[in-house]
């Protein structure tokens, strides 16, 4: 898929609109097949996740029309239970269609799933509570199939505030019989996203935002428009980008609210930001203070999608910095990439200790997951000569048109097929 290179030193200055949020895409599209019902999709971000969500869509039978950021779905003609092997081993999102087909025909055949190698993601809490709604689940030679005759709403604790399981179970309660509750449901904007879709399409859903969820099942749901809400993490990124490079960035179509912790650790490393309803300017520090403690929390902590990035602002603080790594325990691959770079970080399980050196020198990278991907790019902007970073299809997998909108706001920058 190519690599992307990167000429340091340049300070980045201008505007940047943000698309729409790939972890609210996402379990969107496969709430799209439960009704039955057509789907217009407004701000639907060009990113290679969203293309295996259609590409899923399309096995399963659905018609699929995506011009510019506007998708259109039909899932009427909806005929198969199995996912392809293939499309659910390219990315862990894949399993949230297991609650939408029990919730559509009762029955889904899928295999575990793939994604970023970040650590072990083990979906026993989706099984667990797919169970618990009457859903009957067999597991053989690395395959799921689920059955059930009718889904039965009841009351589910979730033991962590898992993000795929609270949708999972939000998907498969909207068609099942009776009244599901989720407690210690995770709270991200993303589900709040969910909720507002499947709303709009005639479900009854509330408390999406809080740890306690209600789903009153419904027999049917209508012809649906929605707005993808805007991706926080592509804006926490830009704003590191400014951070790295002295730059001074207006970041364009933003919920400052979901920006909270990310502009709090930010702010602590000397960047001013300021902000008002739907944008924020951002203006790096000459020096980079060091912050003494981040960790990654479920939301509203700070994020563990934008633990790789701050990692690479740190490398070049004026002193040491300390980051806990809560939500996954192999998320610092990154890390040696950096070191490459001149970076001075040492790891030790879940957390890294980053000692801020002077300035980073420009290497050949290798893009080991998603976010990781992003950081070196971030760090290859302020790196002395040029950076390499290669594997980018991870990248894509989140960023839509990373390195043009870098260019435009002034960076050395420029992507390279395979």
């Amino acid at each position: 898929m190519g690599k992307i290179i990167v000429n340091g030193g340049n300070r980045l200055n201008g505007e940047v609109n943000i698309s729409g949020a790939k972890n609210a895409i996402l379990p969107i599209l496969a709430a799209t097949i439960i009704g039955g019902n057509e789907s217009t999709l407004f701000n639907v971000p060009n990113l290679r996740d969203v293309e295996i969500m259609v590409k899923i869509l399309n096995s399963l039978g659905c018609r699929v029309k995506y011009m510019e950021d506007i998708m259109w779905i039909d899932s009427k003609p909806l005929n198969k239970v199995e996912i392809p092997e293939e499309l659910v081993r390219e990315m862990r999102s894949s399993i949230i269609f297991m609650g939408a087909m029990l919730s559509r025909i009762g029955e889904v055949k899928i295999s575990y799933p793939g994604g970023c190698e970040i650590g072990p993601r083990p979906i026993d809490l989706h099984l667990k509570a797919l169970r618990e709604l009457g859903a009957e689940i067999e597991e053989s030679h690395g395959f799921i199939h689920c059955r059930t005759k009718g889904l039965i709403g009841t009351e589910i604790q979730l033991d962590y505030p898992s993000v795929g399981a609270t949708e999972n179970i939000i998907l498969a309660g909207v068609g099942a019989k009776g009244t599901t509750i989720i407690r210690n449901a995770a709270r991200e904007p993303e589900i709040i996203d969910l909720q507002t879709y499947l709303n709009c399409a005639g479900a009854k859903i509330k408390g999406a935002g809080t740890s306690v969820i209600t789903i009153e099942g419904v027999d049917k749901l209508i012809d649906v428009n929605h707005n993808t809400m805007p991706d926080r993490i592509v804006a926490g990124t830009f704003m590191v980008a400014s951070a790295i490079t002295e730059g001074e960035i207006i970041i364009k179509n933003v919920i400052i609210d979901h920006l909270q912790a990310i502009s709090a650790k930010l702010r602590e490393a000397g960047c001013l930001i300021y902000t008002d309803e739907k944008s924020l300017k951002i203006i790096g520090p000459k020096k980079i203070n060091p912050i003494e403690m981040i960790q990654t929390l479920p939301y509203p902590g700070f994020p563990t999608d934008m633990q790789a990035q701050i990692m690479a602002l740190l490398s070049i603080g004026t002193g040491t910095s300390i980051i806990s790594e809560t939500v996954f325990e192999n998320r610092f691959k990154h890390a040696e990439e950096l070191i490459r770079m001149g970076a001075n970080i040492k790891t030790f399980g879940r957390i890294a200790v980053i000692k801020g050196v002077k300035e980073l020198t420009g290497a050949k990278t290798t893009a080991k997951d998603l976010r990781g991907g992003a950081a070196l790019v971030l760090a290859g902007l302020a790196a002395k000569g040029e950076t390499i970073v290669e594997n980018v299809y991870h990248i894509k997998r989140g960023y839509e048109n990373f390195h043009l909108d870098l260019k435009k706001l002034g960076a050395d920058i420029k992507f390279i097929k395979a």
